[in-house]
Order: structure tokens, then C-alpha cells, then sequence
């Protein structure tokens, strides 16, 4: 074939390519995974207001527990003698069938574990969803904003680049959306007040908010020096900056005083408009020690227990035996309603299970920590360790852990706070990060306000503990617990 008297040549060729697409059930049970206590309440409130073939379980009706609590009225075992034996997914009573002592690892069942306060009050992400809900977006856009909002930490920042968020939408969601697509959404909510919310860095956040001020040549010039010399800014050399912009000290001061009035932290902000509510944290472990035992539990707060509806799956049996058109019909709607009532109860019970063993993972590698409380017996702990030891994928460890904590006697902490990596010391011994962390709030802690240590100095006190570090090294886990540079401080 000859086209303008260039010869096209056609080639067919193979390739095998190995792909996964999720099922409708494992896209629910990876997107309930990422709930907390409180989210997933509210879920479980709204399916039980869209499915009337799910139905909220009455209180005198409840499901005997097998970690020592008791049921609150002989009307359970009558209500357990009615479920049918082919279906095991009828009823969620928030204990898992599997797990009998109710995510307990080695502690004393039979004891009451202590009641867990729930927030009632609105958190930043709902305040961020009813902006949300005022903007005129498709069913498309909307998905995109309420998976972005829902990334969204609690400093305000998008956590998130824009790859690995099409990569979540398109695996966790079905939805394919390209990086230009999701970015047209970002700049939608990040018009959200507070200004700044949903920006991906320091920098960006505050020229979001300087967006915001009315134009005029002092804007322009602090647009200038945060979008242009950002590292002088952050390093706090006033100087260098007056002398880029070709200003006296005292114009530049003004424009420093200007800058340091934006919020770093526009959660923060929203916070307070709610009360402070983003601040309440309910924790989805409860975890005690009693003298060489660990006790834990999954809080269910107030998520009502579930069953299906025994009225609709008479009215599918019914409705099965006739032959008119409008029987069948019938049938075919009770059989969806049904099906998703179970598959939903059915994924509430693997976000039990997976929990559970997640968190029993935890507690066995980094049990020395947790019968002591101190932070210099956590052990290098990686994701990985705890997927394989759990037997889930990593994937899933990262979402369980993304979100959740755990409340133990030392305090409450984020699951992601107990994988740390590992520093070897000259005997050869893997340590934690964590134990480097203190020995750097100590020696600052005890230094010469007039001559604070350099991070040299911190590198040679920390060679003599037996760690030989870089000093670039003793930067980065400076930073992390947030010890300023030296020279910051100065007193």
C-alpha cells in the first residue's frame, strides 16, 4: 500500500499484559477500610436510610458476645434460632464471628472494656463537604472532590501527588481520571475558605492565600518573594531578600510582617471555626496492660448493629413463585436490595477482621513498647513486616493505618506512628528512629540557649552514644521532631 510514494508497511504484533479489576464487594470493603470509627457510623446510617432491606438491630435484641459482655435481653438467642443457616451474612452485631475474643491479644476476657467517648461535632472534612455541595460539578467532579477532601490532612494539606491520586481513583473507585482532570478539581477546592486549604506544599499554600488580598504593588512583591525566594523566606535572610528586591530593611520588614501573618496551617484555621472539633480524637483501638498481658479491643461506638430485613426475604420467596410480569420484577428488586444488604454487613465484618489482625500485629512486634511505655523499646517496624504478618498486602496496611489510632495508657497515637525505620549502631544492634529522636531532644534540651549545638556537635554526642551518623542525617531527624537549625535557636 503506497501513500504520496511512501510505502506503509502494516505489523500485528502480540503482547500479554497480567491485569486486576476489583469486584463491586472489594471496592466496598477497601473504601470502608479507610473510615474511621465516626465516618463509618455515619455510613452505616445512610445505608440503613437507602436499603430498607437492611434494618438497624433493636437494643433488646442485641447478639451475645463472646469477649464477656453480655446481651442485653434473652430475645437475641430467640432472634439467632431464626436465622437461616445459608445465610451467615444476615447480621452484624460489631464483634466478628472469626475472632471470638473480639480482638482481644493476650489479656482477660470476661472484663468490660471501658467506654470510648465519640465526637459528635463537625470536623473540617464535613465543613469542606457542605462548600462542596454548593459548587455546580457533575457526578464525575464530585467523585474526584470527595476522594481529594478526604486526602486532605489535618494541617489542610493535599498529602497526596496527582499521579498516586489517579492511581487510588482508578483502583479503588473505577473511576479513570488523568492528572489534568483532578488538578481542574484541586484549583476548585482550593477557592474553599479557609484560603490555602488543599495546597500541596508550604509554598503553594501561601501564595494561595496571598490570591485572596486585594491586588496592589506590596501583594505583588510578597507574591514575588514567596514564589521566588522562598528559601531565603523559610531561612529567615531578611537581608538577601531586601537586597534581590532593591528595597531599605525597614520596606522589607513590612512586607516580612506582612508574610508571617499567613496561617502555615489553614486546617488549623478551620479547626477553630468549628470549635476546635478537629481536635477530638476518637480512637479505633482501645488498648490496656495488665501485668504482663495486653488487652485490646475495636471501638464500635455507636455504629448500630445490623441484619436484613426477615419481612423482605419473605416477600422474595413470595414473589418467586408467581409468573406474572410484575412478580418477577418485583423479585428481581427484592433479590438487588437484598444482595446488597448482605454484602454490605458482609464488608463491615472484613473491616472488623482486617483491623483486628492488623493491630494484633502491632502489639506483637512492638510489644516491649507497649507493656512499658517507652518510646526507646519500639523496634524497627516496617509495612511490609506487618502485611506479611497479618497476611494481608501492604496496600491494605496502608489504608488501615493511614487514619486510625489507637488509645493506650502512655496516650493516644496514630497507627502510622509505630513504623519507624532502623538505625545500626557500632555494636551491630538495629535500633529505632525513635530512640535517636530522644537522644536529640535531650542534648538540645540541656544545651546553652547562648550557644546551641551545631549538627555536627549532635553527630559526634551521638557517635559517642554508639550511633556515627551524618550530619546531613542529624538534620533530617531533627526536622522531623521539629528542633529548629542552631542559629533559630539562639536566645
Amino acid at each position: 500500500m503506497a501513500a504520496n510514494g511512501n510505502s506503509l508497511t502494516q505489523v500485528q504484533t502480540q503482547s500479554q499484559t497480567l491485569s486486576q479489576t476489583l469486584s463491586p464487594q472489594q471496592v466496598l470493603e477497601a473504601k470502608l477500610l479507610q473510615l474511621s470509627t465516626v465516618e463509618l457510623e455515619e455510613h452505616v446510617r445512610a445505608e440503613l436510610a437507602d436499603n430498607p432491606a437492611l434494618e438497624d438491630l433493636p437494643q433488646d435484641c442485641s447478639i451475645p458476645q463472646e469477649d464477656g459482655r453480655e446481651s442485653s435481653s434473652e430475645d437475641s438467642q430467640d432472634y439467632e434460632s431464626e436465622q437461616r443457616e445459608d445465610a451467615p451474612y444476615d447480621v452484624w452485631s460489631g464483634a466478628d464471628d472469626d475472632d471470638a475474643d473480639g480482638g482481644q491479644y493476650s489479656g482477660r476476657s470476661g472484663e468490660m472494656m471501658p467506654e470510648i467517648p465519640i465526637a459528635d461535632n463537625l470536623s473540617f472534612y464535613d465543613i469542606l463537604a457542605e462548600q462542596l455541595a454548593e459548587q455546580d460539578l457533575n457526578d464525575r467532579q464530585r467523585r474526584i472532590a470527595d476522594y481529594l477532601i478526604g486526602s486532605i490532612d489535618n494541617d489542610g494539606f493535599l498529602d497526596k501527588d496527582l499521579q498516586a491520586v489517579s492511581d487510588d481513583l482508578a483502583f479503588y473507585h473505577n473511576l479513570d481520571a488523568g492528572t489534568d482532570e483532578i488538578q481542574q478539581v484541586l484549583e476548585i477546592i482550593q477557592e474553599f475558605d479557609p484560603a490555602g486549604i488543599g495546597a500541596r506544599n508550604l509554598q503553594e499554600c501561601l501564595l494561595l492565600q496571598l490570591k485572596r488580598k486585594p491586588d496592589g504593588r506590596n501583594i505583588e512583591l510578597q507574591k514575588r518573594i514567596i514564589s521566588d525566594m522562598f528559601e531565603e523566606f523559610t531561612h529567615k535572610r531578611w537581608e538577601r531578600i531586601a537586597q534581590r528586591l532593591g528595597l531599605d530593611e525597614q520596606s522589607t520588614q513590612g512586607l516580612i510582617d506582612e508574610l508571617v501573618r499567613l496561617n502555615p496551617r489553614p486546617g488549623s484555621a478551620l479547626g477553630e471555626i468549628v470549635g476546635h472539633a478537629r481536635q477530638v480524637v476518637v480512637p479505633d483501638f482501645v488498648l490496656e496492660c495488665y501485668d504482663n498481658d495486653i488487652h485490646f479491643s475495636l471501638n464500635s461506638g455507636n455504629i448500630p448493629q445490623m441484619r436484613v430485613n426477615q419481612e423482605y426475604i419473605d416477600m422474595l420467596e413470595a414473589q418467586s413463585k408467581g409468573t406474572s410480569s410484575s412478580q418477577r420484577s418485583a423479585a428481581i428488586y427484592l433479590k438487588r436490595k437484598l444482595e446488597a444488604a448482605r454484602n454490605f454487613i458482609e464488608a463491615v465484618k472484613q473491616r472488623h477482621r482486617t483491623l483486628t489482625r492488623t493491630m494484633q500485629a502491632i502489639v506483637e512486634m512492638q510489644r516491649e513498647y507497649f507493656l512499658e511505655g517507652d518510646e526507646t523499646l519500639l523496634i524497627p517496624m516496617i509495612r511490609k513486616d506487618i502485611a506479611r504478618k497479618a497476611g494481608v498486602d501492604v496496600g491494605t496496611v496502608s489504608r488501615v493505618t493511614s487514619g486510625e489510632y489507637v488509645q493506650t495508657p502512655y496516650g493516644t497515637y496514630p497507627l502510622k506512628w509505630f513504623f519507624t525505620d532502623g538505625v545500626t549502631g557500632q555494636d551491630g544492634q538495629e535500633v529505632s528512629v525513635k530512640q535517636i529522636h530522644q537522644l536529640l531532644r535531650q542534648f538540645t534540651d540541656s544545651e546553652d540557649p547562648a550557644s546551641p549545638l551545631s549538627d555536627g556537635q549532635l553527630a559526634q554526642m551521638l557517635q559517642e552514644k554508639g550511633f556515627n551518623l551524618a550530619r546531613r542525617t542529624i538534620a533530617k531527624y531533627r526536622d522531623q521532631i521539629g528542633i529548629p537549625v542552631a542559629r533559630l535557636r539562639k536566645k
